[in-house]
């Protein structure tokens, strides 16, 4: 998935981590479903008159519920009070099981087996033809508008959870002082990351204040710079990409955002 790749990042660091891995999986990539059902009318749809949750608990990892109801959802942390139940005993198999190579087997909710097998897999075939589009794809205006919203969400809550979980993450997180960094592409997504005792977390609406920000001129050039084909230095350099206030704040975010092309590659 080439959401963003080299010419965006200080430095490549290797060694992929199974368990942040998870934590983007359950958070930047199924806990972009919400905001799909909310864009995409046919996704809508294809949930509308439904009233189920689904859980997804990982042994030593992240446990998440996502909740459908007529046509939207929300997505919560724990796994407890849901319908349809799907442990995972490890990290790596629940990223097999986004990756399409392991078979979930619910615990619980097997009489709703159904949902899984039609409505929650075409949800996901959809989810996956934005982020995984084709150039040809992004010629359709309202498409490339989803898939770059769309992408903008995943990225800003990976970088949230990197700097929560990885190793190399944490080390950038931990110099990030108290506040909220925010994110936009001219007119459209304003989302945010607040940093909080050095724990980062993805704000998914535009922030009412913040203490640095990071602004795209639109999203063409956030879709440009995410694809890897321009250098957000030189866009920096011509006033294309602005940053302001605490600049401490970017430096560091940028940094763990360099991690974000390894785990979504």
């Amino acid at each position: 998935m080439p959401i963003i790749t080299e010419p965006f990042a200080y430095r490549r660091i290797p060694m992929k981590d199974e368990k942040t891995l998870a934590f983007i999986n359950m958070f930047a990539i199924l806990g972009c479903i919400p905001k799909l059902c909310e864009l995409d009318r046919e996704s809508s749809e294809l949930i509308r008159g439904e009233n189920i949750s689904l859980g997804i608990s990982v042994k030593d990892g992240p446990a998440a519920t996502l909740r459908f109801r007529d046509g939207s959802v929300q997505i919560e942390q724990g796994a407890q009070d849901c319908v349809i139940r799907i442990p995972m005993s490890s990290c790596r198999k629940f990223n097999g099981m986004i990756d399409g190579k392991v078979t979930p087997i619910p615990t619980k909710g097997l009489t709703k087996v159904g949902f899984l097998l039609k409505t929650f897999t075409r949800l996901t075939d959809r989810l996956t033809k934005y982020l995984r589009c084709s150039p040809e794809d992004l010629e359709d205006e309202e498409f490339f508008r989803i898939s770059t919203t769309l992408m903008f969400h995943v990225i800003t809550e990976a970088i949230a959870q990197i700097g929560n979980n990885d190793k190399v993450g944490m080390a950038s997180a931990s110099y990030i002082v108290d506040g909220v960094i925010r994110l936009s592409a001219g007119d459209g997504p304003c989302l945010g990351i607040q940093a909080r005792d050095h724990i980062l977390t993805g704000l998914h609406s535009a922030p009412e204040s913040w203490t640095s920000y990071m602004e795209f001129a639109d999203m063409k050039l956030a879709r440009r710079l995410f694809d890897g084909q321009v250098n957000a230095v030189t866009c920096v350099g011509r006033g294309e990409v602005r940053i302001g206030g605490m600049i401490s704040q970017v430096d560091n975010v940028n940094r763990i955002l360099g991690r974000v092309a390894m785990y979504l590659a």
